[in-house]
């Protein structure tokens, strides 16, 4: 759940439907407060022409017999009184103004002091699906009417009765319409965000494949212009990383002749001590040719990617190393298969176990799968690597003299090679002295899964 509100689908999936919900609510406010006060004007008008009904009414029917005709005639929400003496008198509202407007000349309306009972509790009306109350804010008074015989009537203007289910569950009205919103605004941020996760996906495709077919440019204007630049970006890089290729193969074709007659002139010289150490140095060069062209190859990826067996692959690596007289020795299983180029995959396997050999004497391959990953551990037998010397040995040609004697040969680039290939296929790599002993480097490369 934190890994979907941390992506782009997530938090433009959330800044949507709070944006939606926001605009809704005080939408819905809006409305539910305009229609309440309509209520509230609709039912004053409305009392206020029976109020009118009710007095003219009353005052045609003898004084003896209003009291009986008004326990008949009152209804909820007007009740007319026949009274003796005024109430005391306060400043005049706008329905007692309104009514004496009504009833013409003649007539005394009179707003009383004080309120009936039932404008003390106070009447709320659920809005906004129950969410929230609204207070009953029309009329609700009392009136005294002096009729042009002199009576006297008391009128009092009461709120609505309370509703017969005030507590009406809007719950499973709230929860549709919010699933609702939820479902549009997953929906529309999921479309937004595809195209970057497909441009995403790309970007890491490329690192593993720079001849992957360019990608379709199909969407919005913006995302297809991404795309373009893209595709360019990727047909750049794969031509200058062709070129560069090109290059120094052709160095290195051009430098083998002059180095073959170096060596044919060395055999001439008489001096044999002198001349072991010529012919030493110019086969380390001859290495350090060979070896760059190998470094420049290994960030080239023009091998198609397949499936591979990883532990029928490390089995061969480490049968070729025991037959070549190699102490090596393979452990574990990972029952997984990887996604990668079998020569680079092989390559690297081949300088991380020569390196061990080379420097520890011995090679102890371990492999097993954590977590959906492969992980391959080779240690050996070494004195190990200086802890601020881990990170900087997989830099090109750099060597460590305290640790690792230049007797033992190489160029320094096993480690470049082998990370420039483990990095392509998605993997990493990094090193660790053993706790008993020995360099130990671990490798994890991420299974295949064909439905992915």
């Amino acid at each position: 759940m934190k890994a979907f509100f941390g992506s782009m689908t997530g938090r433009v999936f959330v800044t949507l439907l709070l944006g939606i919900l926001t605009s809704v609510a005080l939408t819905q406010l809006a409305a539910d407060y305009q229609r309440m006060r309509d209520y509230e004007r609709n039912r004053d008008a409305n009392a206020l022409e029976r109020a009118e009904q009710l007095i003219m009414a009353t005052e045609i029917v003898p004084a003896s017999a209003r009291s009986i005709y008004l326990d008949v005639a009152n209804r909820p929400g007007l009740q007319l009184e026949v009274g003796e003496a005024l109430h005391k008198p306060a400043p005049a509202t706008w329905f007692a103004r309104s009514l004496a407007t009504r009833l013409g000349k003649g007539y005394q309306v009179f707003s009383a002091a004080g309120r009936p009972a039932p404008c003390d509790a106070p009447l709320e009306f659920p809005v906004m699906y129950g969410l929230i109350t609204m207070t009953w804010q029309g009329a609700c008074e009392m009136l005294n009417v002096r009729l042009r015989d002199g009576a006297v009537l008391h009128l009092s203007v009461l709120p609505p009765r309370q509703p017969n289910n005030p507590d009406t569950d809007f719950r499973g009205i709230f929860g549709l319409f919010l699933a609702s919103l939820a479902v549009l605004a997953y929906l529309v941020a999921r479309m937004t965000a595809r195209p970057f996760k497909q441009l995403a996906q790309a970007a890491q495709d490329l690192g593993q494949d720079i001849n992957r077919p360019p990608l379709d440019l199909v969407g919005a204007i913006e995302i297809r212009q991404a795309s373009a630049a893209f595709n360019a970006m990727q047909a750049r890089i794969r031509q200058y990383i062709f070129q560069r290729t090109q290059m120094l193969a052709a160095i290195t074709h051009d430098l083998q002749t002059p180095l073959t007659r170096m060596r044919l002139r060395l055999e001439k010289v008489s001096d044999t001590e002198l001349q072991e150490r010529l012919i030493g140095d110019l086969s380390a060069m001859q290495q350090m040719v060979r070896e760059g062209l190998v470094l420049a190859r290994s960030m080239d990826t023009t091998e198609t990617m397949q499936m591979m067996d990883l532990d029928s692959l490390l089995e061969a690596v480490c049968a070729d190393a025991t037959d070549a007289g190699q102490a090596v020795t393979l452990t574990g299983k990972a029952s997984m298969a990887v996604l990668g180029r079998p020569i680079d995959m092989r390559r690297c396997l081949v300088n991380l176990i020569d390196n061990a050999v080379k420097y520890g004497r011995e090679a102890r391959v371990n492999v097993d799968r954590t977590s959906g990953t492969a992980r391959i551990r080779i240690r050996d037998n070494g004195p190990g690597i200086p802890r601020s010397e881990l990170i900087r040995v997989f830099d090109p040609f750099y060597r460590v003299e305290t640790s690792r004697s230049r007797e033992s040969g190489g160029t320094g680039l096993g480690l470049t090679i082998a990370r420039n290939i483990t990095e392509q296929h998605g993997g990493s790599i990094s090193l660790a002295n053993h706790p008993e002993g020995g360099l130990e480097v671990t490798l994890m490369l991420p299974a295949y899964y064909p439905n992915k």
